[in-house]
């Protein structure tokens, strides 16, 4: 059954089968995503209960304009987000002057980073910036496109370009610090 027919039958019955079916579908990915974020399994196990409970609340303001599983990331990765933000409020993670900021001289080919070691890329992924680790990825772990990543973060689609490409540009150059010296 697809989400969107369990989601109607959930609405019209309040049956909690329905939503059941739902929660074991998508869990894993939640906590996946909340343990990416958030470094820390009881944060995340904490963060998965209160975004299914989100979830639960806000199915009839489900609209359909995106998959279901798009909204589900959606809410998961801005719960995250905002958790982040709320622990570490001098750093704003999101902000406008970064996506008005010059652009990096030096443009970093999607090759040159997807070559770098498994181990170096964690490592490296774990020294910039939450923001910049966020977009790299939803763009290449999560494999969203530029829309799908603009809707969440409510951003235009060639800012979420300008922040990929910034964000690709931060990890090289850490690349090179970390390994290439």
């Amino acid at each position: 059954m697809k989400d969107e027919e369990l989601i109607e039958l959930y609405l019209s019955s309040y049956d909690s089968s329905y939503f059941s079916i739902l929660h074991k579908r998508y869990s894993t990915k939640v906590y996946s995503k909340c343990i990416s974020l958030l470094k820390n399994e009881d944060l995340a196990q904490d963060a998965m209960q209160e975004i299914f409970v989100k979830i639960f609340m806000n199915l009839s303001k489900f609209s359909g304009r995106s998959k279901f599983s798009t909204w589900v990331y959606s809410i998961t990765y801005n719960f995250c987000i905002d958790f982040i933000r709320r622990k570490k409020k001098e750093r704003k993670l999101f902000s406008d002057d970064i996506e008005n900021a010059a652009e990096p001289i030096e443009d970093v080919k999607d090759e040159e980073l997807l070559e770098i070691e498994v181990s170096r890329l964690k490592r490296i992924l774990e020294e910039i910036p939450i923001a910049d680790k966020a977009v790299l990825l939803m763009k290449y772990q999560d494999e969203l496109s530029i829309r799908e990543i603009a809707e969440m973060l409510d951003k235009s689609e060639s800012a979420i370009k300008m922040k990929i490409k910034r964000a690709k540009h931060k990890a090289y150059k850490k690349y090179k610090e970390l390994f290439k010296n």
